[in-house]
């Protein structure tokens, strides 16, 4: 099942694409599920910061739904404000307009419905063993005993197969093993939505494709909502079911695509049309909130992507 990336004529005034694919809901491997309330809302969101020049402009009036169990990929250069999109979900940044909303109830600072895995390999405390890595969050928010969240984490670290490195520290594992723990310990909490920032960015091109496969592979099993940030085109298209195109600096949205189902032949011809889309002259789509419930409604037509192309 696959999608052509609509024009921006065929992006409403939500941001939001009027076709994508329908399908049963999870039933077929890899497909988005047939639930209409988006998970999470971004409606119309604007985000400023401070510098030496005044106040900057990050993104401008950026809206996207996603779904419950869905893959959604923020695609965009660097300093289009990706990353500050993916921390005002987390709450850790405020809009200075619109509203983001988890399961329609407003973002007002960070929570444990939201858990973000970074690219840094030194986000796991180094005192920790990884096995105490993954429970503590369990035990300092209060979800489990510490009886409970020990046999949590092995369960995680199992899945992640890691169960053997249970008793090592960070400093002796590799940047994928690290990830790894990393995407366990946030999994274990049980998020609304997993919040993933340019994860595999660090690492090699080998463990990087084979840490983008294990978290399809993981995807599988638990069925997570996903809201991944990354400048590269063909991780965006391995990745997610959607994926939004974001313009350069300040962020807008350019374009929004499903990813889901593509041949290789047609991964490149939709690398090469999101490369137009960065780096052409096409207008930007002004979005508000997108309405994602109405983009799986309809199928659309195939045409393509994939290209180890990254945006620097």
């Amino acid at each position: 099942m696959s999608a052509v990336l609509q024009p921006l004529e065929a992006i409403g005034a939500t941001g939001a694409l009027d076709a994508a694919p329908a399908c049963e809901a999870c039933g077929a491997r890899g497909g988005l599920p047939q639930e209409r309330q988006a998970r999470l809302r971004v409606d119309g969101v604007s985000l400023d910061y401070k510098s030496d020049r005044g106040v900057v402009r990050a993104t401008h009036r950026v809206g996207f739904d996603v779904l419950p169990s869905e893959r959604f990929v923020l695609l965009g250069a660097s300093g289009c404000g990706k990353s500050s999109l993916l921390k005002a979900v987390g709450g850790f940044v405020t809009p200075a307009e619109g509203r983001i909303l988890v399961d329609g109830q407003p973002v007002n600072g960070p929570g444990p419905d939201r858990i973000a895995v970074f690219q840094e390999f030194d986000q796991l405390p180094p005192w920790k063993t990884v096995l105490e890595n993954v429970a503590f969050p369990l035990i300092a928010s209060g979800t489990a005993s510490r009886k409970q969240a020990l046999e949590q984490a092995r369960d995680w670290l199992s899945r992640v197969g890691l169960s053997d490195f249970a008793s090592a520290y960070p400093h002796q594992l590799s940047g994928g093993m690290k990830q790894r723990v990393a995407i366990a310990r946030a999994l274990a909490m049980k998020p609304r939505v997993l919040l993933m920032d340019e994860p595999f960015a660090a690492l090699d091109a080998l463990t990087r494709r084979r840490m983008q496969d294990e978290l399809l592979a993981l995807w599988e099993q638990e069925r997570f909502t996903l809201l991944f940030v990354t400048h590269s085109i063909e991780e965006a298209l391995i990745v997610g079911h959607r994926v939004l195109v974001l313009s350069p600096h300040p962020g807008r949205v350019r374009a929004e695509l499903n990813a889901q189902g593509l041949t290789p032949a047609q991964r490149t011809a939709q690398a090469q049309r999101i490369e137009h889309l960065l780096f052409g002259n096409e207008p930007i789509a002004e979005s508000t909130a997108s309405a994602a419930a109405t983009a799986a409604a309809t199928a659309a037509t195939p045409t393509a992507a994939s290209a180890a192309v990254a945006l620097n």
